[in-house]
């Protein structure tokens, strides 16, 4: 019998990052993933020798003493990551329409400076905005590497809106618009966008920014390998499809090839409307069941991987997010009319000292109901008439890209693209979010998540809990293992490997 202490559903981030904890920590684990690769949108593929990123495109916050840096020194990654850090004058490059004038956003205390610089009467809200950023990181003891026994934003920061924020210091729409122009790293919404999710996300990055030099699978690699040294399982083509209960708690799992993975406590790295749609209805309250099948999702997205001509196109050490119009808000004004309104561009590079990119990463946001009649589908078999939307995505895309990169055509060798139903089969999100539930400051309450769920012995982790992104993933992973172990107990370990 498939006996465990503690089955992990999902080989993403969280649940390896859980999985990593608790098999450190003596605990029997089993991580089940339903894909060949492991590590969800840590995943890398190859075409044409360059190596693309799924969905893990740069880390934030890794500077040595910084938050994710301390959390990665814990999990044994800082010595294994090959990484290079992106530049710090201009890590993410800010640009609209057809116009020459580019916005820099720089590492530290040059971040300021430099936006002052390009809005030199704006100096007040420059500040009044960066100190923001700073107080609202500063309340969550986690994201400063101090204990707290929960992740608990403050009240004020879960009920506003960063965009009502930005008008409340500011009526200089291209300095908002700029200042919300990475927005596509939290599907922002400015009708939806609480404070903090802004605030968290854009300040880690604002302290360093990092890219993989070998690709994001190294997270998902070297956690596997450290699991199974503490004597963990982790078992991929495992699609789990059923929970069986015992009176009010889970006993078992089952996986498709009809195998049954029985454990003491049961922890989902995939989406919650997904886990709860595997448990019997009269399992949890059907208030709840209805709450978690009604929050809405982020969108998703559409992706372009170019690979190069030789020699071709000029690498440059930064991110662009350029926009075609005036506004960064792409995801709440979204039209299939002006599509794509905005997109980032990440070039590739073979060596860190290459001077020609081999490739480029470009995506867009996308709605799932542009591609929902090939939802039966299965990847490679969707047909002639899926290929020809592709195809003209394709060169509407291209198009937007050269209103950016002028003649971008020719640098091209050969293009790969993905459409939300790559993102949905391979996450396993229904409409295949590009961050999963959308965090509502109308709602708070609605849409947030914590580890601990209705079953006793089922618990969350993931992007669907604390936070989006990697630091918020890492946080919750910590907070997640510490409702089963103790997390004053859990976080005075972390600190100790620091």
């Amino acid at each position: 019998m498939n006996k465990y202490d503690i089955i992990i559903i999902g080989s993403g981030l969280g649940g390896l990052q859980t999985a990593y904890i608790l098999s450190k920590e003596g605990y029997n684990v089993c991580v089940l993933e339903k894909n060949h690769q492991f590590g969800g949108v840590t995943q890398n593929f190859v075409r044409d020798g360059v190596k693309f990123d799924t969905g893990i495109h740069y880390i934030g916050s890794y500077d040595k003493g910084q938050v994710l840096y301390n959390y990665f020194k814990y999990f044994g990654l800082t010595d294994k990551l090959d990484v290079t850090k992106l530049d710090s004058n201009g890590f993410d490059i800010i640009s609209f329409n057809k116009e020459e004038k580019r916005y820099n956003y720089a590492n530290g205390n040059k971040f300021t400076k430099q936006l002052i610089e390009y809005f030199p009467d704006e100096k007040e809200a420059i500040i009044k905005y960066w100190n923001k950023l700073q107080e609202i990181s500063d309340s969550l003891p986690l994201f400063n590497f101090e204990y707290s026994p929960k992740f608990s934003p403050r009240n004020k920061d879960v009920t506003s809106g960063i965009y009502e924020y930005l008008n409340s210091i500011t009526s200089n729409k291209r300095l908002h618009n700029v200042l919300t122009g990475t927005n596509m790293i939290y599907a922002g919404d400015k009708h939806k966008t609480p404070i903090y999710v802004h605030s968290v996300i854009n300040k880690s990055y604002i302290d360093s920014a990092y890219k993989f030099n070998d690709g994001s699978e190294q997270l998902a690699n070297e956690l596997i390998k450290s699991i199974r040294e503490f004597g963990g399982t982790v078992l991929k083509k495992k699609e789990v499809v059923n929970f069986s209960f015992k009176d009010k708690e889970i006993e078992f799992v089952e996986t498709k090839d009809g195998e049954l993975y029985y454990a003491d406590k049961f922890i989902s790295n995939i989406h919650p409307r997904r886990t709860f749609e595997m448990i019997p209805r009269d399992k949890v309250r059907k208030a709840f069941y209805n709450r978690v099948q009604s929050v809405k999702n982020t969108l998703s997205y559409y992706n372009l991987f170019i690979t190069f001509k030789e020699n071709s196109f000029k690498y440059f050490n930064s991110n662009v997010y350029h926009i075609n119009g005036d506004s960064s808000w792409a995801a709440s004004e979204y039209d299939e009319k002006d599509w794509p309104h905005y997109f980032m561009f990440i070039p590739t590079q073979k060596n860190p000292t290459d001077e020609y990119a081999n490739g480029a990463n470009i995506f867009t946001y996308m709605k799932y109901d542009e591609v929902a009649k090939w939802g039966n589908s299965t990847v490679e078999k969707r047909g002639n008439e899926y290929k020809a939307f592709k195809h003209q995505k394709n060169e509407q895309f291209l198009d937007a890209i050269e209103l950016r990169f002028p003649n971008f055509r020719r640098h091209i060798k050969n293009i790969y693209s993905s459409s939300p139903l790559t993102v949905r089969d391979y996450t396993g999100c229904n409409d295949g979010a590009m961050y999963g539930l959308m965090k509502d400051y109308n709602n708070p309450l609605h849409s947030y998540f914590t580890p601990k769920t209705k079953v006793p012995n089922l618990l969350l982790t993931g992007q669907n809990t604390v936070l989006h992104g990697v630091v918020g993933v890492t946080i919750g992973s910590v907070l997640t293992a510490g409702e089963i172990m103790g997390l004053k107990y859990l976080f005075s370990k972390i600190k100790k490997s620091v």
